[in-house]
């Protein structure tokens, strides 16, 4: 089992390289960094954790940049985009920002992907909100041919170009692991068509930890049935309670992801100190 955090890097916060370097000196294996290009002052979009929108989703440092500030003071540590909104990205951009960043980490990109929760938000960028998986699933396919041709070519509803050529391509082969985020209806579908995981947020959904390993049972027997071996499940929003933790050892989960707040270094610091204390409690009793 893997452990690692989640923060959003804001103008108010402890800063990417700094956040970097402690998740790293901690004995941590990932660090993961939430995206939004901004907030609609007016929306009726419900914040999907309840109650009021924390700032973190408006004062955020751009993903990317905060990844790749990240990958130039770390070696080891895993970097993640949790979860980059693709359906508000152009994919020949997004697919140049991936490549980079792989490029320039040496190879420790994992690539989460969602929907999205904030209609208003989602609409400001073009993108019709009843038809967001279609636009994302097309997104996520154009990307996966910059990826892996040199001359690429996509033609679908929403995205269309003809023989373009993008380098770098991903130092991991065929580019870094996809993983699909959220527990909606058709995500194991999506894991199926365009993914390489499943990265289900945890706390949100209301859901029990029988109906949740119920829900790993499934996606189990879907790998089986396909002939490949089990998908990597990485959660978020993790209980820090170690009988949580082993009852998603024991159904499969590979990492788990604490969300952490986003403060300064002297209140952020502290936590990250109790979370890899946790971390290696638990990796001790899961041995």
């Amino acid at each position: 089992m893997e452990f690692g955090i989640c923060m959003f890097v804001t103008d108010y916060s402890i800063q990417a390289v700094d956040l970097a370097v402690a998740v790293e000196e901690r004995g941590l294996d990932a660090l993961f960094i939430p995206d939004h290009t901004h907030i609609p002052a007016s929306r009726d979009s419900q914040f999907i954790l309840g109650g009021d929108l924390p700032p973190d989703y408006s004062h955020n440092v751009d993903m990317f940049l905060a990844l790749a500030a990240a990958a130039a003071v770390t070696k080891r540590i895993r970097l993640g985009t949790g979860v980059c909104l693709v359906v508000e990205r152009d994919p020949i951009v997004t697919a140049k920002d991936v490549a980079s960043l792989d490029h320039i980490s040496g190879g420790r990109v994992d690539f989460g992907i969602g929907g999205g929760w904030n209609r208003e938000e989602m609409e400001n960028h073009g993108a019709p909100w009843d038809r967001r998986w279609k636009v994302a699933r097309e997104r996520m396919e154009a990307m996966q041919a910059i990826w892996t041709q040199d001359e690429a070519s996509y033609n679908g509803e929403f995205v269309n170009f003809d023989r373009i050529q993008s380098w770098p391509k991903p130092v991991q082969k065929p580019y870094p692991p996809i993983f699909i985020g959220g527990d909606a209806p058709g995500t194991f579908g999506r894991v199926q068509r365009y993914g390489d995981g499943w990265m289900p947020l945890l706390e949100a959904d209301g859901q029990g930890m029988d109906l949740k390993a119920a829900r790993m049972a499934e996606l189990a027997a879907l790998a089986k049935d396909a002939g490949r071996d089990p998908y990597p499940i990485t959660t978020f929003g993790t209980p820090r309670d170690p009988a949580a933790i082993a009852t998603l050892a024991k159904n499969g989960v590979n990492r788990c992801i604490f969300g952490v707040k986003a403060a300064p270094a002297d209140d952020v610091l502290p936590r990250l100190d109790k979370i890899a204390h946790f971390a290696e409690t638990m990796r001790g009793k899961l041995s």
